[in-house]
């Protein structure tokens, strides 16, 4: 068993200031809510989703992200801009909680939004990033995976990379059932806790043909060198351009590293998690918490007398 690394990381310079965030999928597990709202804009508590995953970003220090969307997801880009006339309202108001919570997702980081024509898969937005990054090492952030705020999973991948160059994703040990929903990692140690050599990555393979039970996560810090693989990178799994296709290749060249992590990760992509997340973050909250815990506890110990109750009905 690998121990993963837990301790937080001070803040240091990094080599690293740019962020891409891959959003223009179609959310289709959360149909009808995206049919016109996008699955990135869903609230989890009052802030969208995406927001939380530019948070962490700007927190870890990149202070330029590009976010990948595609049609009809202009409302990422509004929320990432200024809303004059909403601010105006807010001011005159003298509302300034929440004319710093609008003014907020702006100030962030300098955001900048191109389109993926065509829904090719990961591997291929993140190449339409190619112009924007440039020969420079870059993060990926998917908006569906929400690492706890209080974690500092990408800082410490940002500070493996500065030390062993190549590329970093993030792994997390899940059950044996669930790695066919998952890219998976085969690895050895690197001699260092928390952090790995990725030999070879197979994208959501049989249970029975897992190399291990590591499952990458959606955190990336990727060398430039991969745009030069994903170009030759045939379409994969479901008929996509895969960027697990194209960390294999740089695997094999050992140059991929991976760092295990066993904190707080929440997937809003899953209808069942998207709700626990809502709730755990809102139990998180100092301004919500103690009165929503408090109902919460009212309201699951009801569920187990009516139970209960219906049971001794039946009976």
């Amino acid at each position: 068993m690998i121990v993963p690394h837990t301790t937080p990381v001070p803040g240091t310079p990094r080599t690293v200031r740019k962020a891409v965030v891959p959003a223009a999928g179609l959310g289709t597990r959360f149909l009808p809510a995206t049919k016109a709202t996008p699955k990135e804009m869903l609230p989890v508590v009052d802030k969208p989703a995406i927001q939380y995953v530019v948070e962490e970003a700007a927190a870890a220090g990149l202070d330029d992200v590009l976010m990948i969307t595609g049609r009809h997801k202009r409302a990422i880009e509004d929320h990432f801009d200024q809303a004059f006339e909403l601010e105006q309202a807010l001011a005159a108001k003298g509302d300034a909680v929440r004319l710093d919570a609008v003014r907020d997702p702006a100030r962030l980081a300098d955001i900048h939004h191109i389109r993926q024509g065509d829904p090719l898969g990961l591997g291929h937005a993140v190449l339409c990033a190619r112009r924007h990054v440039g020969d420079q090492p870059f993060a990926v952030l998917l908006g569906d995976d929400l690492i706890d705020p209080r974690e500092t999973l990408l800082s410490r991948m940002l500070e493996v990379r500065d030390r062993h160059k190549g590329s970093v994703i993030a792994l997390m040990e899940v059950p044996a059932e669930q790695i066919h929903l998952y890219g998976c990692a085969a690895v050895e140690p690197s001699g260092e806790d928390g952090v790995v050599r990725v030999t070879g990555l197979v994208e959501k393979p049989s249970r029975e043909n897992a190399p291990s039970r590591y499952a990458v996560i959606g955190r990336y810090v990727l060398d430039p060198a991969v745009f030069g693989v994903l170009e030759r990178t045939p379409p994969g799994r479901g008929g996509e351009i895969q960027l697990t296709d194209a960390l294999q290749e740089l695997a094999t060249g050992g140059t991929v590293h991976g760092v295990v992590f066993d904190g707080l990760r929440y997937d809003t992509g899953d209808k069942a998690d998207y709700l626990r997340t809502v709730v755990r973050l809102a139990c998180a909250r100092p301004d919500l918490g103690p009165e929503f815990v408090a109902w919460l506890k009212e309201f699951t110990a009801g569920l187990e007398d009516g139970g209960a109750r219906r049971e001794r009905r039946v009976a």
